[in-house]
């Protein structure tokens, strides 16, 4: 290796700790790497500095020696160079296993020409290590009633250069920031190792009608001012049942909340339904003709109390 600083060749400063040290040089090996750089000299060049600077510095031993002595001078005296590799392959301490970064054994023969002059390889050990694939988080929307009542829903994501499209079976009761895993969907292991997970972070859509309030659905039910006064049954949805008749009591106000029980969302762990509840809005004639005017007309003057009556004084 050329008498470069090896600071310098990963980037740390001479007072870097032995962790900043270690994380440049993991840095540097996965950029420089062979196999994300094929046929590219010039990066496997770098690739075998990275491997030589980490192999002194890690070494408590070796990188004192070389910070007192660096290339020129030895432990030994004047004329007795700094020496890495030692005479023997041996590393002791500096030994760098590639399997701990890249997932399985790397042939440093081949990527690195050996350690030595004139291009002879001298020997070193390698280790194979399996190594789970990485995890893919995925956010995706889904519809309302999939995400309440569970189904079926495809999801389209890229892994590696390839675009797939999956049918994901959606569990009952999910909302909007829930995390569905899909094991063994994400990339795939090296060195043997077993594939990683798709992660869905759900997005919940909006539903035309339903308001969601954990497991309990709420629902908007407008209602003229006679039924309200004279009572009625009306029917509204429901998520998973369809219609349902509703009783409205006589007298109901604006705002009221009747309660349909167990026509909620699924609880996703205990799967038990919440409840449904219809919040009633009385709505008044929009464009009257003269004889429902001459009716309201004739209501306000039978009816001399308001729902003020009272309340500020």
């Amino acid at each position: 290796m050329p008498q470069t600083d090896l600071y310098q060749v990963l980037g740390v400063r001479r007072e870097a700790t032995a962790d900043e040290i270690r994380k440049a040089y993991k840095k540097l090996s996965k950029k420089f790497h062979p196999d994300s750089n094929p046929n590219d000299k010039s990066a496997a060049d770098k690739f075998k500095e990275v491997q030589e600077a980490y192999a002194v510095l890690s070494d408590p031993t070796k990188k004192e020696q070389y910070d007192r002595f660096g290339f020129a001078g030895g432990p030994g005296g004047r004329g007795q160079p700094f020496q890495w590799p030692p005479r023997g392959g041996e590393t002791g301490h500096g030994e760098v296993d590639l399997g701990d970064l890249f997932g399985g054994g790397v042939d440093l023969e081949s990527i690195l020409g050996g350690f030595g002059g004139g291009g002879r390889a001298r020997s070193t050990r390698t280790r194979t290590r399996a190594r789970a694939g990485d995890d893919v988080l995925l956010e995706v929307e889904v519809p309302f009633t999939v995400a309440a009542e569970g189904g079926q829903h495809g999801v389209q994501f890229r892994r590696g250069s390839n675009v797939e499209r999956v049918n994901v079976r959606i569990p009952a009761g999910v909302d909007t920031g829930s995390t569905v895993r899909l094991a063994g969907q994400g990339e795939p292991g090296i060195g043997g190792g077993p594939a990683g997970d798709l992660l869905l972070k759900i997005k919940v859509s909006p539903h035309p009608w339903f308001r969601r309030d954990g497991n309990d659905l709420l629902l908007d039910v407008p209602i003229t001012p006679w039924e309200a006064v004279l009572g009625a049954k009306v029917d509204v949805p429901t998520l998973s049942e369809g219609r349902v008749t509703l009783t409205i009591p006589p007298g109901t106000s604006s705002g009221m909340k009747l309660r349909l029980r167990g026509k909620g969302v699924p609880d996703a762990k205990t799967q038990q339904r919440g409840d449904q509840f219809v919040i009633i809005k009385i709505v008044a004639p929009q464009k009257p003709d003269d004889r429902v005017k001459q009716l309201y007309e004739q209501l306000a003057q039978a009816d001399t109390q308001t729902p003020r009556s009272g309340m500020w004084s």
